[in-house]
């Protein structure tokens, strides 16, 4: 039983990691005025049929603090990899010279620089409510092992070393909103 309470545990541990890990590689998305190739992570370019991320049809590259440039393979890849990235609606209008496409990323207005703010919090209460999803579900399978024969010291044990887990993961997503929100509103 205490092995059973221990990779309930360890399971959570695993996995509010995992929820970590893709509330950071979503706030690397979010731009706070720099040039970065992780911006356009997630964008798919049809490839001969197929949904390429738009890292493997081009060389992508950072200009200066305000550009980045695609160089793709191919030629033939220039009009695909545009229409990828206004179908992702980045806030970037493409602009193709026949050779690569740049993209100029506009000066970030305060205006901008709120919803970016927004849009972080709103990523940070979608993790909030992963982590709390897993406590909930550690909850009942400790709970289920209680009905099976485990001691209810024991459980309350497993309960409390669940909340302090979930307590543990909600102040690092608070820690990383915070120095998402003062990276985004430094000028």
């Amino acid at each position: 039983m205490a092995d059973d309470l221990a990779g309930i545990l360890d399971d959570s541990r695993l996995s509010m990691k995992k929820a970590i890990d893709h509330f950071e590689s979503e706030l690397t998305k979010i731009r706070a005025g720099k040039a970065t190739p992780t911006m356009l992570d997630g964008i798919v370019v049809d490839y001969y049929g197929n949904p390429t991320p738009i890292g493997q049809v081009g060389n992508l590259s950072v200009m200066d603090a305000r550009t980045l440039t695609i160089q793709p393979w191919e030629k033939n890849m220039l009009q695909p990899i545009e229409r990828a990235i206004i179908a992702a609606n980045i806030g970037i209008n493409p602009q193709n010279d026949g050779n690569m496409i740049r993209l100029f990323l506009p000066p970030l207005t305060e205006e901008r620089r709120k919803e970016l703010v927004k849009r972080s919090n709103v990523e940070g209460e979608h993790a909030r409510i992963a982590v709390r999803n897993i406590r909930r579900d550690a909850i009942e399978q400790i709970k289920k092992l209680q009905k099976d024969g485990l001691s209810e010291d024991a459980a309350k044990d497993g309960e409390s070393d669940m909340q302090e887990l979930t307590n543990n993961y909600i102040s690092l997503i608070e820690k990383h909103l915070e120095a998402k929100e003062k990276e985004i509103m430094a000028v």
